[in-house]
Order: C-alpha cells, then sequence, then structure tokens
C-alpha cells in the first residue's frame, strides 16, 4: 500500500475520466489526498472524498499564486486553449465551512511562491498567515508550497513560535530547498514530501538519504511532474510507485520498506 500525500486529480485536467483514475489507483493500492488551489478545487477536493468510502481524502486552500490574475494555455484535444484566472481573495468562512468536513484532512495547498511573483511578497505572507492560523483552529496539519521563498517561510515559522503559538504541522511538499533548509524544516516538526522530480534530479538525493525516515513522505502532484520512466504522460497517483522505488533506491532498502514507512509516516501526520 501507498499514500499519495499530494495528487490534483480535482483539477480539470481529469474532468473526463477522474473517477477512473480514482479507482484504478485505488484498485492497484494507492490512497491518495486530493489538494485544493482555490475555492472550485478545494470543493471538487471535498466531493471527490465523499464519493468513496475509504482512501480518497481532501486539502482545501488558497495557493500563493491564485492571489493575482494569470493567463493560462493548457493543451485540450490536440489544439492550445487559452483562458484567464482570475485573482481570488482569501474567503474565511468560504474555506472553514470545508475545513469542518470529515473527510478533510489538511490545510493546503497555501504558502509562498516568489518564482512566479516576487512582487506580492507582502500579499502573499498574510495570506499564508491566515491559513495558518484557520489550520489551528480546526486542528488541522498543512500543505506548504514555497518555491525561492524559504528564507521568508522560516522566518515566518519562527516568528510564529516566538509568541508562544505552536505550528499546526504539516509537510513541505515538493521539497526544493538545501540540505541545511531541510534539517530546519525538520527541526520544527515538519515532514518532507517528495515527487517524480527525484526520478529526474539528482538534486535531493542527500537529503533523502540522510533525513529520519519517519519524516519522509511520497506524493505525485499529478497532473504534473510524472516520473521516470512515464514522462510526457499525464501523471495519476498510482505512479508514485516510481517515487517510492527511487527513495528505496536512494536509502539502499526494499521498496517495501518505504512503502511501509511512509504509509504509517501519512496515516499518522493526517490521521488517517
Amino acid at each position: 500500500m501507498l499514500i499519495d500525500t499530494h495528487a490534483h486529480v480535482n483539477f480539470l485536467q481529469y474532468k473526463n475520466d477522474g473517477d477512473e483514475v480514482v479507482k484504478r489507483s485505488l484498485d492497484e493500492g494507492t490512497w491518495m489526498i486530493n489538494v485544493g488551489s482555490e475555492k472550485d478545487t478545494s470543493r471538487r477536493a471535498v466531493e471527490y472524498a465523499n464519493r468513496y468510502e475509504t482512501g480518497v481524502f481532501a486539502a482545501i486552500g488558497l495557493h500563493p499564486i491564485q492571489l493575482w490574475a494569470q493567463e493560462i494555455e493548457e493543451k485540450e484535444n490536440g489544439e492550445i486553449v487559452k483562458f484567464t484566472i482570475p485573482a481570488e481573495e482569501f474567503n474565511e468562512e468560504y474555506y472553514a465551512n470545508l475545513a469542518g468536513q470529515e473527510k478533510v484532512v489538511a490545510i493546503g495547498e497555501i504558502g509562498l511562491d516568489y518564482y512566479r511573483n516576487a512582487s506580492a511578497k507582502e500579499l502573499q505572507q498574510t495570506v499564508f498567515i491566515k491559513q495558518l492560523e484557520l489550520a489551528i483552529k480546526f486542528k488541522k496539519p498543512i500543505l506548504v508550497h514555497c518555491r525561492e521563498a524559504h528564507d521568508d517561510l522560516h522566518k515566518i515559522f519562527k516568528e510564529w513560535i516566538s509568541t508562544g503559538k505552536s505550528l499546526p504541522g504539516g509537510v513541505l511538499h515538493s521539497f526544493s530547498g538545501t540540505m541545511d533548509q531541510a534539517q530546519a524544516y525538520l527541526d520544527m516538526g515538519f515532514y518532507l514530501g517528495f515527487n517524480g522530480i527525484i526520478t529526474f534530479a539528482r538534486d535531493y538525493d542527500e537529503v533523502i538519504k540522510t533525513m529520519p525516515f519517519d519524516r519522509i513522505l511520497v506524493e505525485t502532484d499529478c497532473p504534473y511532474l510524472t516520473p521516470v520512466p512515464l514522462r510526457g504522460k499525464r501523471n495519476e497517483p498510482s505512479y508514485v510507485r516510481h517515487v517510492a522505488q527511487k527513495i528505496a533506491e536512494l536509502r539502499g532498502v526494499s521498496f517495501e520498506e518505504v512503502a511501509e514507512a511512509t504509509t504509517k509516516n501519512a496515516k499518522g501526520l493526517f490521521k488517517i
């Protein structure tokens, strides 16, 4: 058994066959947490979770890149389709209503992304802190997106702790930091999540080899970041087995050991 701790089957890339993808993954022994990035995808994550008795869970939250309007290009039926995603303001009442539902196991995907918009730092930090407070209120761990913003993220966490408040716990999704940054998050009680990137990049080998086995999680971030040997295909939760296999190779242990450890870690963190 494996648990894909960060999937997006609730995204439009699966609008025609999402339930087929979910059932295929469950049949292959892979559970999943579908993660929201704004109002609609958060709502759909909950809807997917509620359709299945077991094995499908939800996380809800407002992703930092949803805070400003964007022009998006997607390939659909062989053609490029262009559309605009409007900026979204954080609606605490809306997300609180979702957060209280039984199958919601985390607040996320939330965080900071300076790669796409470094000019919106203050806005991103303000919205992130509001969602951090939401996680504390509902006693949920957080799924953290961080891109080129580790210094500010770490500063927010340190300032939070300095006021005497406890962090909600959670995972640095698609971890992309240095060994020192990894250790800082681990020292704060966080888990680190790895996906298909590790099958085609060597940047995080040392972190994976040396970090505590009881703090590592596997994910796909599907439909993105498809692992080797399936590059070029749309990603899906069942492909998380290739991530687990790479971790086994790097740590010099069996696939079964990685599956057992990461499943135990996910069940403990998300209380599933």
